[in-house]
């Protein structure tokens, strides 16, 4: 029997919802989903609000919601997350890093 352990990750999401009837709320949980799916446990979520781009790639998008979500997840889990993520239009860019 082998057990695995879980390392500690904080993950920063930019949402993208423009276009979309999903409130940010509902894209936060549906990014946790994905987290559970990889085996995940998510500890905390801070919404840290809209804010601009220091260098804006889309001239429609020069803003969007940040988002910083702590969990637990073993060491395939961050690459899991983000092959899923990958085809997600709704999150727009993802950092993740070891805590």
């Amino acid at each position: 029997m082998s057990t695995t352990t879980k390392r500690n990750y904080r993950a920063t999401f930019i949402l993208d919802n423009r276009g979309k009837e999903d409130s940010v709320d509902q894209i936060i949980d549906g990014v946790k989903k994905d987290i559970v799916a990889v085996d995940g446990e998510v500890s905390s979520v801070e919404t840290l609000g809209r804010r601009d781009f220091a260098r804006v790639t889309d001239r429609n998008l020069p803003g969007a919601t940040y988002v910083q979500v702590a969990f637990s997840a073993p060491a395939s889990g961050p690459a899991a997350l983000k092959e899923r993520l990958r085809l997600n239009s709704t999150v727009y860019r993802t950092f993740l890093q070891t805590v």
